[in-house]
């Protein structure tokens, strides 16, 4: 993805799970950086970007 038309960030993963909110809270819990909030997007998925500890931006979605 070279530009991410919702987010300042452009995420340099994704990754699919089956319940946004769980993966969110269990992420959040962790104090993890998150860059992008949870976010239902008009394209019909639910996502949010975390910075894992090496950097990288993770775009954690999943299909509405």
């Amino acid at each position: 993805m070279t530009k991410d038309a919702a987010a300042s960030v452009n995420p340099d993963l994704s990754v699919e799970v089956d319940d946004v909110d769980a993966a969110y809270e269990a992420v959040r819990a962790t104090g993890a950086e998150i860059v992008h909030p949870i976010t239902d997007e008009r394209w019909g998925v639910r996502r949010f970007f975390v910075r894992d500890p090496d950097g990288k931006v993770v775009n954690v979605v999943g299909h509405r």
